[in-house]
């Protein structure tokens, strides 16, 4: 009795053994987890040590929340300072009144509202900051996908000092 090899049998075969091979490769051990989040490039400009905590910048109308976690559990992490700041109709993001700082609820979430961000340096993007100490300093800047935006997130996870 032949066997005839179909190209549909053979294009199957290998795309099956290609399959089990990728599930069998050892991966990457995480012994702890969440991995944290690294420092971006850039979302240290303009940054200024000990913005104060306040309930909006500005007149308001855009909003920059997120979460702050710890790194290796994922537990949220309440009470952090997050500083934020950016290019705005305001002002922008080297001046004083562009910065404020909010902090964590009860579940790890942050929620500040700030005037609309626009592009600076032809990107739409905020500045965010976790700076407390008991944890290691992460800065992020995060884009936005329009400058039509009404809101941007950012998520933390950090590493404890």
């Amino acid at each position: 009795m032949t066997t005839l090899i179909t190209r549909r049998h053979l294009i199957a075969s290998s795309g099956a053994a290609i399959a089990g091979a990728i599930a069998a490769r050892p991966t990457p051990a995480r012994a702890q987890g969440l991995a944290p989040t690294p420092s971006m490039r850039g979302g240290r400009n303009n940054y200024r040590p000990g913005a104060p905590i306040v309930e909006r910048i500005g007149n308001g109308g855009f909003w920059m929340t997120g979460t702050v976690r710890r790194a290796g559990d994922g537990a949220p992490l309440a009470g952090q300072r997050i500083q934020i700041w950016a290019h705005t109709t305001e002002g922008h993001e080297r001046d004083p009144q562009s910065h404020g700082a909010t902090l964590t609820d009860a579940n790890g979430v942050f929620r500040l509202e700030m005037p609309q961000i626009v592009p600076a340096f032809g990107q739409p993007h905020g500045h965010l900051a976790y700076d407390s100490g008991e944890f290691e300093t992460v800065f992020l800047r995060p884009l936005m996908s329009s400058a039509r935006d009404s809101s941007l997130e950012a998520h933390f996870v950090l590493r404890p000092v």
